[in-house]
């Protein structure tokens, strides 16, 4: 049976950790800026780790699973 090739998209939006943790860019950051408050733009720069809910399943699409 041939390797699960990696879907191109989730390999552009997730990056896996040295400790195996999956990391993320926030959503909702491209436009329509005026009306965020700056507190909330300054929060979305930052990336966060991916809900353990969803672990499996976004490794699994990155053939790391």
């Amino acid at each position: 049976m041939p390797k699960m090739k990696t879907k191109s998209g989730a390999k552009k939006r997730f990056k896996i950790t040295a400790s195996g943790q999956l990391k993320r860019e926030k959503a909702f950051k491209s436009h329509i800026l005026t009306k965020k408050n700056r507190k909330r733009k300054r929060n979305l720069r930052q990336s966060t780790l991916v809900a353990a809910v969803d672990v499996k399943r976004i490794k699994r699409v990155l053939g790391k699973a």
